[in-house]
């Protein structure tokens, strides 16, 4: 701090030398030394009013109070500004105060560009020195950095800075044939990504840090791929959504994950839509504490709703997704809502307390082969309790009902598949009832979702295999936890009433290859073992059922499809057909 302090007062100093000297200069160009008598006064006064006005503004606008970085563009402008402001001051000042025969033009024009030279190379000089002066910041592990643009100029700077950082920068690596000659406070671009493995051979390296902002999952894979071969560990940036104003913190480097590999770019969103209907609103979110359910809650949030009310049967879920948000786990608060779906009684309480607005229905019980055991649970939570949830809008007047639903709905052969389904149903009989929006959102694996693939893949490779595929053909389509909530969100905005909507998920992934990516990027060897399908099981999903059509009205990425209405007057019929089936797969 005091060599901050010192810093900026020797720069004052430089200012009022810059000024001074630059009003010399010019009468010593100008006058040859031989300035006029009547002049002389002029220039004296002259100099003292941009003095005193450029220190008076300096203060002001905090420029001489650290306010900027010292040569940092920022400085430059606000500089540049205040030095034109103080010297037209001066010169309308003197003008009027000696008059057209003692005023000396050429300076009065001539002196403020000199002076912010002056100060400006003042400016450059001192950063200069203290860049080349600073003491070298070396960590133990030789990095290459893969991008050099702001991202990697940051990261530089951050590594060159820090005597806690584990990182010693030795170049950059970047597929732009214009930085090829590019230094970054001295780390020079040593190649392209096509170079990527020589330049790793030849540097020495132990870690590829990926500087580039949001890179795609196709970069990903092939940096990855190069690194693994040859034993490099590979870490990356948070992707920008995930960064306080756009910044970043070495602490926030973490490993390359599959789900940065499988994961897709995001759908542009209206926000100004989105906020539209959900700001001033009281929005109920269940199944909040769930992994889906806490994304929504999180994104939710900042859009301004009057009221976010959590709904979960799990306390603890509930003490999790609270601390996230509000950074506190008090829970004695009556947004968090402690409360199973399937008792309609508890949820007409919650209705009448809080009558919401907006309702993101993401509670539900979703493992296939638990819910082929036992499939009456399926039915209370998906069918039934969806029913209530329905019911209590329907009645309350919600404007806006949005069910999270499954790929596997879509022409379904499973438990998880066929409630889902029904619940989609019974959320388009009740669209053609109410003036408000009733919308379903289907989307296929969620990736890093709480119980997920992804998550038994990394807990069997820590624990040494082998690893569990079901088939060795088997493919999943995989959206990232963001994605498919941003999708949930922007349905409640732009799908109509009754629809289920479905994200284009683009090419569906062999588990086969996200199981070998796994193992790849964890450095192990581990073996996998095929189990073979598990009842209910589809080799391969689809998203719209072959009796759909696919429209996509307002985004490329978004198809609509429309879904036939099941009035909760014939549910006992399908609880009893569903019961059929089931027990008829279970002969089979």
């Amino acid at each position: 701090m005091n060599n901050t302090l010192f810093l900026r007062g020797v720069l004052v100093c430089w200012d009022v030398l810059s000024w001074t000297a630059a009003v010399f200069a010019i009468y010593l160009l100008r006058y040859d030394l031989r300035l006029p008598p009547d002049f002389e006064r002029s220039l004296l006064v002259y100099a003292a009013i941009a003095i005193s006005a450029h220190l008076l503004f300096g203060w002001g606008s905090k420029l001489h109070r650290a306010r900027y970085r010292t040569a940092s563009f920022e400085e430059v402008i606000g500089l540049t500004i205040m030095v034109a402001i103080s010297g037209i001051l001066a010169a309308v000042v003197t003008y009027f105060l000696r008059g057209d025969s003692s005023y000396p033009p050429a300076v009065m024009l001539f002196a403020p560009p000199f002076a912010l030279v002056f100060m400006l190379a003042g400016r450059t000089l001192a950063r200069g020195l203290r860049y080349y002066l600073r003491p070298t910041v070396r960590g133990s592990e030789r990095v290459l950095v893969y991008g050099a643009g702001t991202s990697a100029e940051q990261l530089v700077s951050m590594t060159q800075n820090d005597p806690k950082s584990p990182f010693q920068i030795i170049g950059l690596i970047d597929d732009d044939p214009a930085l090829r000659n590019l230094h970054l406070r001295g780390v020079p671009v040593i190649g392209s990504g096509e170079s990527l493995e020589a330049a790793i051979r030849e540097s020495d390296v132990s870690t590829v840090l990926i500087a580039i902002a949001d890179p795609p999952p196709t970069l990903i894979d092939r940096i990855t791929s190069t690194t693994s071969k040859l034993g490099v560990q590979t870490l990356t940036l948070p992707p920008l959504s995930e960064l306080l104003g756009g910044h970043f913190r070495l602490q926030d480097v973490r490993k390359v994950e599959v789900s940065d590999i499988l994961g897709r770019r995001q759908i542009e969103t209206d926000l100004q839509e989105i906020a539209d209907y959900i700001n001033g609103k009281v929005v109920l979110v269940t199944g909040a504490g769930g992994s889906i359910g806490s994304e929504i809650a999180r994104q939710v949030h900042p859009l301004g709703p009057r009221e976010l009310v959590l709904l979960d049967r799990d306390e603890s879920a509930l003490h999790s997704v609270q601390l996230d948000i509000y950074h506190q786990g008090l829970l004695d608060t009556n947004d968090m809502v402690l409360c199973d779906i399937r008792d309609k009684a508890a949820l007409r309480e919650i209705f009448e307390t809080h009558r919401p607005d907006v309702i993101f229905h993401t509670a539900a019980l979703k493992h296939l082969p638990l819910l082929e055991q036992y499939p009456e649970e399926g039915w209370k939570t998906n069918v039934l309790g969806s029913a209530n949830l329905l019911e209590l809008a329907a009645e309350y007047n919600v404007g806006t009902f949005v069910n999270i639903s499954t790929d596997k709905a879509a022409d379904p052969t499973s438990v998880l598949g066929r409630t889902k389904r029904l619940a989609e149903r019974l959320t388009a009989w009740h669209s053609a009832r109410v003036p408000g929006r009733f919308v379903s959102v289907r989307f296929g694996n969620v990736l890093g979702s709480r119980g997920s693939m992804l998550h038994t893949f990394q807990r069997q490779i820590d624990d040494g295999g082998p690893l569990t595929v079901t088939h060795p053909e088997i493919t999943r389509y995989f959206m990232t936890i963001p994605e498919a909530c941003q999708l949930v969100i922007q349905a409640g905005a732009i799908g109509s009433s009754g629809e289920a909507m479905v994200l284009d998920m683009g090419t569906p992934v062999k588990i086969l290859d996200v199981a070998r990516k796994m193992i790849e990027l964890s450095g192990k060897h581990v073996d996998i073992q095929f189990t073979g399908l598990r009842p209910g099981e589809k080799m391969h999903e689809i998203l719209v059922a072959s009796q759909e059509a696919d429209k996509r009205p307002h985004h490329p990425l978004i198809s609509h499809v429309d879904v036939p209405p099941l009035a909760p007057t014939a549910l006992d019929d399908a609880h009893a057909a569903a019961v059929a089936l089931n027990q008829k797969i279970d002969v089979a």
